[in-house]
């Protein structure tokens, strides 16, 4: 079985070159990986043998797999390529060494790493058991020949499907509990890398549509699909193979194309943005003047607060709220600050979000977005030094986010971090949309103050 993350393995055809007639690129391609080409990233030339790595790849003749073969061979890497049929795995890769999962754990002797690819499709056409007995039970006996094998590293490749707990297909439930099986087996290095839809040399599932229209066409339709919804070219995955990241191996890593360079994003979003601030300026300006009243006439102290944040790329910036606590509050996280320091009001404003509606001046500025990670004091070191970490410091940070709504808040940075990391990766128009509803609806109540106020 061969993975494919959108479901289906595209009509395209690819022509394969053998790795000694492979060209190789220049350096650091692979890293400087951007999503607005579809055209397959050069990767750079590892040289020497002491460097080589050398990786199994598992469902080597799926979409992502014909992708990735060429782009680890290019870059330097001793492959080894697994699937049921070494004759139909050795016709789609001549020159490529090629073996049986039955041959795996003698083959793959010496091997660094094994990239697991194979498994049943979401959109797959299968009884419920047929999904588990791929997903999970497979899974877990490729693990365990790879472990026979000596091999140091396995990593597990899901889809983004599998992310979402309300997913209850037999597909998603099936690889939620082969990462959960996985953890246990012992003796080996386990990871999995979460995937959106897949696009490489071409494109497949939903998107193998654009495949028939002109290339220029293709690529000008597929920059707003991909701002609806995340995706991730193959050489992504090639370069985390190539370059794991050390200070995060404990961790599940999710691999997309982001929107940092995609202008139909960034102009839909930033619309949005200006269209939200202006809105409740001109037509709510009259409860921003009653609730500033409020704040001032309950306790001594301006009705705005003004505090220094940590912004996009780290740069400080001055964010406005309603003040919610009393004149000469301790400076600190919130989950620090005693609930007796809270107002009557504050309460109040903090319970229905109303406290954040002066930030819509930030907005202005463009500091802020109306999605995006909520902006930490610069004195939350540890929560600053785990978003820089994991690359979310690149985010513009915004009045609600993923973490928020799904009740986590900034009492324990590395989680915080870990689900900002996340929404880095989901990122798109489809998710912020669903982010602000859940946030109009209630869901999530903001930092916690000390002693469970």
């Amino acid at each position: 079985m061969a993975f494919n993350v959108t479901g289906t393995h595209g009509s395209q055809n690819f022509r394969h070159v053998p790795p000694a007639a492979m060209k190789l690129a220049p350096a650091q391609q692979v890293r400087r990986i951007t999503r607005r080409t579809i055209i397959k990233p050069k990767v750079r030339s590892m040289t020497g043998n002491a460097d080589r790595m050398r990786i199994v790849v598992t469902g080597a003749t799926g979409f992502v797999g014909r992708n990735l073969v060429p782009l680890l061979s290019a870059a330097g890497a001793e492959l080894l390529l697994v699937g049921r049929d070494e004759a139909r795995v050795e016709a789609a890769f001549p020159g490529y060494p090629a073996c049986a999962y039955g041959d795996l754990a003698a083959r793959a002797t010496g091997f660094d790493t094994l990239v697991h690819l194979a498994v049943a499709n979401n959109d797959a056409d299968l009884p419920d058991q047929a999904f588990r007995q791929a997903n999970v039970e497979f899974l877990l006996h490729t693990a365990q020949s790879a472990r026979k094998a000596g091999i140091r590293r396995f990593v597990n490749v899901s889809s983004f499907h599998a992310l979402d707990a309300g997913n209850r297909t037999a597909y998603a439930e099936s690889k939620r509990e082969g990462v959960q099986r996985l953890a246990s087996v012992d003796g080996i290095e386990t990871q999995t890398v979460y995937l959106p839809a897949v696009h490489g040399d071409g494109w497949s599932g939903r998107l193998g549509f654009l495949n028939r229209l002109p290339r220029p066409v293709a690529r000008a339709l597929f920059v707003p699909l991909a701002a609806l919804r995340p995706t991730a070219h193959v050489s992504r995955l090639a370069a985390f193979l190539l370059h794991p990241e050390a200070d995060l191996q404990d961790e599940d890593v999710l691999l997309s194309d982001g929107q940092r360079e995609n202008f139909f994003y960034r102009a839909v979003a930033r619309t949005v943005d200006l269209s939200f601030a202006l809105g409740v300026v001109l037509l709510l300006w009259w409860l921003l003047a009653l609730l500033w009243l409020a704040v001032r006439l309950q306790s001594p102290g301006p009705g705005i607060f003004a505090q220094r944040r940590v912004g996009r790329n780290g740069a400080e910036f001055t964010c406005y709220k309603f003040r919610t606590m009393k004149a000469g509050t301790v400076e600190a996280a919130t989950n620090e600050v005693p609930a007796e320091a809270v107002t009557g009001i504050g309460r109040f404003l903090r319970r229905t979000k109303l406290d954040e509606l002066p930030q819509v001046w930030n907005i202005l500025r463009n500091e802020i977005g109306l999605v995006g990670p909520r902006p930490c004091l610069p004195v939350q070191t540890q929560l600053v030094e785990a978003r820089r970490r994991r690359g979310v410091l690149s985010l513009k940070p915004g009045m609600t986010g993923l973490a928020q709504v799904n009740g986590i808040d900034m009492s324990d940075p590395e989680r915080l971090a870990r689900w900002d990391r996340r929404y880095l990766a989901l990122q798109s128009l489809a998710l912020d949309a669903r982010i602000v509803l859940a946030t109009a609806r209630g869901r999530g109540q903001g930092d916690r103050v000390a002693d469970g106020g």
